[in-house]
């Protein structure tokens, strides 16, 4: 279970953050302030450099780049591409994409990096550079502080004219992606087929409108209905796949009385499901019942969430006779302890699932294929699956920043007050109380604070957060 309180309102008018998440902004505003056209060309151009000298060697350095349907996404696409041509640079352009596809076109088109145009689950009005490594996946932190560092200076050089480099289109590449997936082990296509399961889902006018039906028909699924499904970024509603956002696939399921409803993000690398009488099946769950089916199938095997991710995924995991293990937040951050721990499925609580037979990054489509083929063997409604599994309730929340709240000093105040309970510093704070835990952490995308709860009850979870909440506002005050 989710909630979502909000102490204050004032967002800011304009945003500029770069992490290990990228280079994510508003658009509108000056520069280094917001994402304008010129912090686009900055950092695109120091992305750029980077990959030009990891390479010295290659005859052609090739960047593999791809968009959500966000208003400005063309606009900043076209930046893009212009600065790496710019630098020498080969592009390769999806076009409208998800992220996950992108990924993969990297290592396929063997390319020597990628760069995705999205802000993911963030309102219409953000965007974002989300840059790649050779391998498809999140650049390291210091790989990101170099680009940081070289965009700061102006540390770059472009390409002569006869040096330029050129632009060609990929718009199939989708196709590739979704047969990949349909041919993996575990997925079940004549399962799936016979099951006949009504879909519905919403597509959020992004990604998810052509990507989702696409895959569905390739699985055999032949009852699909989709809302939300113009890809023209004008969000429907709050791109964050949370239940207070998804009412209106709540009542189109019922509506329409399907077997279940499918939510995904713009960029389509998180996934929510509802379940066939309109409730939620939780986006924890997503992660936790796709690891289900894929530690059954390897009899034994690691798992891998964040700090912020439900237990319940430990508790299946151990049930199988695997490991688990806790990453700080961060796909970046949990494909390093899945390789390290040689975990067969691994994401986020937030409905991320990273399949590393296919590759190494959060894939709502694979998620999607993975999780009807074990609804369709188990034989269950998807209320039924859900129920199969341990209990738990999460309560999330977050606090806007403003630029006077000193968030260290807020989180050391909160530290030093349970000092005596388990303490986990890795990412933020995070307070073991026997089997509840709370977890504070500023968000890397977003100005917030971000605190969540969990407990094997509802009401013990939401009580559990609005302590700490308490705690925080005295803090906050005393200031």
């Amino acid at each position: 279970m989710v909630s979502c309180l909000i102490l204050s309102h004032n967002f800011f008018n304009v945003t500029l953050i770069k992490s290990i998440s990228g280079i994510r902004g508003t658009i509108g505003g000056k520069p280094n302030e917001a994402l304008t056209p010129l912090d686009a060309l900055k950092y695109a151009s120091a992305y750029g450099t980077l990959i030009l000298r990891q390479n010295t060697k290659a005859k052609r350095t090739s960047i593999v780049i791809g968009r959500d349907a966000r208003i400005s996404g063309e606009m900043i696409s076209n930046i893009v591409s212009s600065t790496l041509i710019g630098l020498g640079i080969n592009v390769i352009d999806l076009g409208l994409s998800t992220t996950p596809t992108v990924e993969m076109a990297v290592t396929e088109l063997k390319a020597q990096g990628g760069i995705i145009l999205t802000a993911s689950h963030n309102p219409k009005q953000w965007n974002a550079l989300k840059l790649l490594n050779n391998k498809g996946e999140f650049i390291s932190e210091e790989l990101g502080k170099e680009i940081l560092k070289l965009a700061e200076l102006d540390d770059y050089h472009y390409a002569e004219v006869d040096k330029l480099g050129k632009y060609s289109t990929n718009p199939n590449f989708l196709d590739t992606h979704i047969r990949k997936i349909v041919n993996l082990p575990y997925v079940d296509i004549k399962a799936i087929a016979k099951a006949k399961f009504s879909v519905v889902i919403d597509a959020i006018n992004s990604s998810g409108s052509f990507a989702v039906p696409a895959l569905l028909k390739k699985l055999g699924v032949k009852k699909i209905h989709v809302i939300h499904g113009e890809a023209n970024g004008n969000f429907a509603h709050n791109p964050e796949p949370l239940p207070e956002h998804l009412k209106d696939l709540s009542r189109e399921v019922k509506k329409k009385k399907a077997h279940l409803g499918i939510s995904v993000d713009p960029d389509v690398d998180r996934l929510a499901f509802v379940c066939e009488d309109g409730k939620m099946f939780g986006e924890e769950y997503t992660l936790v019942a796709v690891s289900d089916y894929v530690l059954k199938f390897h009899k034994k095997g690691n798992s891998v969430s964040n700090l912020s991710s439900t237990r319940a995924l430990r508790d299946v995991t151990e049930a199988y006779g695997g490991k688990y293990s806790a990453s700080a937040v961060g796909e970046v951050n949990v494909v390093k302890l899945m390789k390290e721990t040689n975990a067969v499925i691994g994401g986020e609580g937030n409905g991320g699932v990273i399949l590393p037979k296919l590759h190494y990054g959060r894939d709502a489509l694979v998620g999607i294929a993975i999780f009807l083929t074990h609804l369709a063997k188990s034989g269950k409604s998807i209320t039924a699956l859900r129920k199969s599994y341990p209990s738990y309730f999460i309560s999330k929340n977050k606090i806007e920043l403003t630029p006077k709240i000193n968030v260290d000093k807020v989180l050391a105040d909160v530290k030093e007050k349970y000092k005596t309970q388990p303490i986990n510093e890795s990412d933020g704070v995070k307070i073991e109380f026997d089997k509840e835990w709370v977890h504070l952490r500023k968000s890397n995308t977003e100005p917030i604070i971000r605190i969540y709860s969990e407990s094997d009850s509802s009401d013990k979870a939401t009580k559990l957060s609005q302590k700490i909440i308490e705690d925080i506002q005295k803090i906050i005050k005393s200031e």
